[in-house]
């Protein structure tokens, strides 16, 4: 059964519905739950503005991971009451692949991960959330 339940986790509203999920899941379970979070890359115009001020990267990472830190917190405070193992990670670099090898190197059971809706079929083909439920190594759970 499902031991390791790993969330894909961000501040979208369909992530938010992926992690109460998740929780209820890991606690009906008796499992781990852990949330990992791939912290985007600063967008490319930051490359301008550093020519303008050459302290504007740092500055920008800074508040970049004072957000991601604050999605962590938020998450915590919810499990809390959930009386479940709980850890929360971030990555960095390209979303798809460093949660798949997050999910292999902490051996998950299950990613659960937010759908967001779609009109059209061929933007579903080109989604984070499509590419991650093609290559995680492990079963995957979807919720709306």
């Amino acid at each position: 059964m499902f031991r390791k339940i790993v969330v894909a986790y961000n501040e979208s509203p369909e992530s938010q519905r992926a992690f109460v999920a998740a929780m209820k899941l890991a606690k009906s379970l008796n499992a781990e739950l852990q949330t990992i979070t791939a912290m985007g890359d600063l967008p490319a115009y930051t490359a301008f503005a550093q020519a303008a001020d050459s302290s504007i990267v740092r500055l920008l990472e800074q508040d970049r991971l004072k957000f991601y830190t604050k999605l962590q917190d938020q998450a915590r405070a919810q499990v809390e009451s959930y009386g479940i193992g709980f850890h929360s990670h971030l990555v960095e670099g390209r979303e798809v692949e460093a949660i798949v090898d997050f999910l292999r190197q902490q051996k998950a059971d299950l990613l659960v991960i937010g759908l967001h809706q779609r009109d059209l079929h061929i933007a579903r083909l080109w989604s984070t959330v499509y590419e991650l439920a093609q290559d995680a190594p492990c079963s995957v759970l979807g919720v709306h």
